[in-house]
């Protein structure tokens, strides 16, 4: 009787653990996507927390937002990014360009005026074009 069980509970766990394979290729990337606005305000307080609206573009229908990346370039120089995410096991996509909007907080901790240079995707030759916006602290 115990060697039955015992034997059910190894069957049990090899199916278990042998159900989740390591070896799939995944099935998305990660991707800039195209900032086209931002909403900020006239000025900042200092020590005061905002909240930055952005408008984004996904350029599929196999696209999703998944969050900002925001870089300290100096003091109070920022780069934000838009990270999507896009699945490579759907076909077809549609494409359709899907426009979306998030926001993230910001916190004030100095009384320079910052600069947030928005990604908005690449030129001609290849060179990242930003959007840029300077706001004053009061």
């Amino acid at each position: 009787m115990m060697r039955k069980k015992i034997i059910l509970l190894v069957v049990c766990l090899g199916t278990i653990l042998g159900g989740c394979s390591t070896d799939d290729e995944p099935n998305f990337h990660f991707t800039a996507l195209r900032i086209a606005s931002a909403e900020l305000p006239e000025s900042f307080e200092l020590n005061q927390t905002y909240q930055i609206f952005v408008d984004y573009n996904l350029p599929n229908g196999c696209s999703a937002f998944e969050g900002f990346e925001v870089t300290q370039e100096d003091t109070t120089t920022r780069t934000v990014v838009a990270i999507g995410s896009v699945r490579t096991d759907i076909e077809p996509c549609t494409t359709e360009i899907i426009e979306g909007q998030a926001f993230f907080n910001f916190v004030v901790i100095y009384n320079q005026p910052y600069t947030f240079r928005f990604l908005q995707g690449e030129n001609s030759e290849g060179e990242p074009e930003y959007l840029e916006v300077v706001v004053p602290v009061n």
